[in-house]
């Protein structure tokens, strides 16, 4: 598998907006972007650190991905990602290495991104996401 970089560090919390501030606040951060990814039930705040983003993530319905999560284990690191070139091939590496695959084909993240996501059985109880630039998708 080829990583790239550290593309982000997913972190679900409950109230977005009071997170935002603390990251602004505390940390003296820019919050950039807020977006709704309505397909994976959650609203997503970013940002950016060098080459490397905070997303935070709020739950749009309690029985996403993101709101069980946060009603199993409570608010904190939610996965990493990490930037990959040609995310279908490395999801092809990864499962012919036998690592279970939670999206075997990419799907449509935040931020204009295709994203795939690793079983975190395989990799040590950490939800581990590869992502790449949808070069089809068109961001605002």
């Amino acid at each position: 598998m080829n990583l790239t970089y550290i593309e982000h560090i997913g972190i679900a919390v409950s109230d977005l907006e009071k997170a935002i501030a603390f990251y602004e606040q505390t940390f003296g951060l820019k919050c950039y972007k807020i977006e709704e990814v309505k397909d994976q039930k959650v609203r997503t705040a970013f940002f950016k650190i060098d080459k490397t983003k905070i997303e935070l993530l709020e739950p749009t319905d309690p029985e996403g991905p993101v709101g069980k999560f946060i009603e199993k284990r409570g608010e904190g690191i939610h996965h990493i990602a990490f930037a990959v070139d040609n995310l279908e091939e490395q999801l092809s590496v990864a499962e012919d290495k036998g690592i279970p695959l939670i999206d075997k084909i990419p799907r449509k993240g935040a931020e204009g991104m295709k994203i795939a996501f690793l079983h975190p059985k395989s990799t040590f109880g950490v939800l581990t996401e590869l992502c790449e630039p949808d070069s089809d998708a068109q961001t605002t």
